[in-house]
């Protein structure tokens, strides 16, 4: 791959990668982090591939297993120091609505950590990645109708989760 080449992937691709990642870590340095270790590893290999889409989804798999492996290991180490310090975790209020959405956005995110990672992946990508289905399942390596039916069943799950947890997500709604 020629360095005009890998440009043009890059500029392509990172927006995609970034955005994924971010949701996933939820942190902008380590999405970051992990974009750049894609593309470096792919640049320090010197991988070919047969065209630009296979290296796409090579990429998103690369800084999906990446960003899932450090948010578990960052989810470890939360619970640890809490363990540890035992800290109540306190939220600052500036203002009632900022209170409700950060409530809200708390519990939306509490129940895409329930979801299995087959699932929560599939979400993620859907969502913040702005891939389509059948992207996806090139990306994850199953088939478009599988990822249909992850999706499917993640939102079904997703909305169980939210009602009992006394929150009812809008049809279409973010689920960031």
């Amino acid at each position: 791959m020629g360095p005009a080449e890998f440009r043009k992937l890059y500029d392509t691709v990172f927006p995609v990668l970034f955005r994924v990642s971010c949701h996933i870590t939820r942190s902008a340095e380590a999405a970051e982090d992990m974009c750049q270790g894609a593309f470096f590893r792919l640049f320090e290999k010197d991988m070919v591939f047969p065209n630009p889409d296979e290296a796409k989804y090579w990429l998103i798999r690369v800084v999906k297993n990446a960003s899932i492996n450090y948010a578990k290991r960052k989810e470890r180490e939360r619970r640890a120091y809490q363990k540890a310090f035992r800290e109540i975790n306190q939220d600052t209020e500036t203002g009632e609505e900022a209170l409700l959405k950060k409530e809200t956005m708390e519990e939306i995110r509490e129940a895409l950590e329930k979801l299995p990672d087959n699932w929560r992946v599939v979400l993620i990508l859907k969502e913040y990645g702005a891939l389509n289905y059948k992207e996806i399942g090139r990306a994850l390596g199953i088939s478009e109708g599988n990822v249909k039916i992850r999706a499917f069943r993640a939102r079904e799950r997703l909305s169980v989760f939210l009602k009992q947890a006394g929150q009812s997500p809008k049809d279409g709604a973010d689920v960031s």
